[in-house]
């Protein structure tokens, strides 16, 4: 996933990094999952390949284990210290998020290897670039599609014709359809695999993950619109005073929350946060059902606010 904020991630060279580039979340309908998965037990904490694993009795250093694929404390906790204490506060309190990176990578570069792929080094993220390249293949973007796009972003482009901006529209649209190409990949892998995370150790996780302003919106039970972007973004900027005008006229029946992924890189990177500004919707269960990328008309967030039953 690329966090593309005004202002750039520290950079690192420690493993749980590598998986980065990968967005965990898939927007969409929610999936059903059985009683005893992760996903079932600790709703949202999980954003991919660990929504289907089951908490487990496991020794107390060992947080996972994967068809022959172990993951230990010692391992999570060595990608962090020396991170700078803004960054190393925010991956302390999300090391949930820190294990299913790492099990994203140590379970893709393993399928790697059953595809014949090279692997000299599980910390290169070229084998599992191509991997997840053989995954994409063939996908495309359609004029039909670029231009439906460009037809209902038409604030945020402005007066440009749609032959100039053609292009750029195109790669972000098929970049997009990748990802969700890889989403589901991913997904896969972790409904196919017998995934078993430390059950006491997620149990704790799961309380310090939701200590953040969109979880605890989301555990309110009412409705959300959460606005991730940052200061100095031009389309971000446009948004705010329809966030204002949306606190003054739906006051406490409605949540508005901003979260400016700048200062919140973690929470962000959780969200499958690749771009900004993004309008994330959750209805009064915390459920997501709708998420948009770039400016967002008042009048569009107010149709979407009411197809969730919500109304001014």
């Amino acid at each position: 996933m690329r966090l593309r904020t005004n202002r750039k991630p520290p950079s690192s060279a420690k493993h749980w990094m590598v998986l980065i580039v990968l967005s965990l979340l898939a927007a969409g309908s929610p999936a059903a999952f059985a009683a005893d998965t992760i996903e079932a037990q600790y709703p949202g904490l999980a954003a991919g390949i660990l929504k289907a694993a089951v908490p487990a009795p496991l020794a107390e250093d060992t947080l996972l284990t994967a068809d022959g694929i172990t993951i230990e404390t010692s391992r999570l906790l060595a990608g962090i210290q020396d991170q700078e204490p803004h960054l190393r506060a925010q991956l302390e309190k999300n090391l949930f998020f820190l294990l299913e990176q790492e099990a994203t990578q140590q379970i893709l570069i393993d399928e790697a290897r059953k595809d014949g792929i090279v692997v000299n080094d599980p910390e290169d993220s070229r084998p599992i670039q191509a991997l997840l390249e053989q995954q994409t293949k063939g996908i495309s973007v359609s004029e039909d599609e670029a231009r439906a796009f460009y037809s209902a972003n038409r604030e945020m482009i402005g007066d440009m014709p749609f032959e100039q901006v053609a292009g750029p529209i195109g790669q972000y649209l098929l970049q997009d359809k990748r990802q969700q190409a890889v989403n589901e990949y991913i997904a896969d892998l972790g409904r196919s695999r017998n995934i078993r995370v430390n059950q006491e150790w997620v149990q704790a996780q799961s309380r310090l993950a939701a200590d953040n302003p969109v979880d605890r919106a989301r555990r309110s039970g009412k409705p959300t619109l959460v606005e991730f972007g940052a200061a100095g973004c031009m389309p971000c900027d446009m948004m705010q005073p329809i966030l204002d005008n949306l606190r003054r006229d739906f006051g406490d029946r409605l949540n508005v929350v901003f979260v400016h992924v700048g200062e919140e890189q973690v929470l962000g990177a959780r969200y499958g946060i690749r771009s900004i500004p993004v309008q994330v919707f959750y209805d009064g269960r915390g459920e997501e059902v709708f998420r948009h990328v770039g400016f967002f008309a008042q009048e569009e967030v107010l149709k979407q606010l009411a197809r969730m039953g919500v109304e001014k």
